[in-house]
């Protein structure tokens, strides 16, 4: 029987480098023999792909933020259930973009909903699963507004778009559930250029690696 594969999540704010690192990050397992499977929330599955839609397109501009936590619950009970637990068991490594402490962050420090209640939704949708590792980026202000010029060319999802208060909490929110779970997160600053950001999470996966 092989063993349990690892779990590493990227979070971080709007423009902090998530999805560029989460592919050099899965590039690089691989290029080790590794099976590396690369995913997303809200994403990952059929099902939890059409959730996506549901919750980052403008038509759904009138959720409340308790109403938000629960699509996201259930497109991540989706994903566990059908992708992630069944890459984990067979000894893969799953690289993800976002996981549930964006819930957290957003739903919850921007948009003012109990961690408790989030987490009892991820209890009873995908079983309390955690990341082995969770890597928060953050980046100075400026580079993140030069990143979403480019990424976006002035435009963004329905989330994305939120006022710079909302943004403000969710950045604070993250930080504070870095500092309350020091075992399981490692704070990166990703201001800098990608390839030197992908050489500071490379050093803090290696202590998963040693441990397989």
């Amino acid at each position: 029987m092989s063993a349990r594969g690892r779990f590493i999540a990227f979070e971080g704010g709007e423009g902090a480098g998530k999805s560029t690192q989460a592919r050099l990050l899965a590039k690089a397992l691989g290029e080790r023999g590794l099976e590396v499977v690369l995913t997303r929330e809200p994403g990952g599955t059929q099902g939890a792909e059409s959730i996506r839609g549901l919750l980052l397109d403008s038509a759904g501009s009138g959720w409340s933020p308790a109403a938000e936590a629960l699509l996201f619950a259930a497109a991540r009970s989706d994903h566990v259930e059908r992708l992630i637990r069944p890459a984990l068991e067979r000894g893969a490594w799953v690289v993800c973009d976002r996981f549930v402490d964006s819930t957290r962050a957003y739903q919850g420090g921007g948009g003012g909903l109990a961690d408790e209640d989030i987490m009892a939704l991820h209890r009873i949708g995908s079983g309390g699963l955690l990341p082995d590792l969770t890597i928060l980026l953050e980046a100075a202000q400026a580079e993140i507004a030069a990143r979403l010029s480019r990424r976006d060319g002035g435009e963004t999802d329905r989330i994305g778009g939120r006022e710079a208060a909302f943004h403000a909490r969710v950045g604070e929110a993250f930080r504070h559930l870095a500092a309350g779970e020091p075992a399981r997160f490692v704070t990166i600053d990703g201001s800098g250029p990608p390839a030197a950001t992908h050489e500071a999470i490379l050093r803090a996966i290696a202590p998963l690696a040693q441990t397989r």
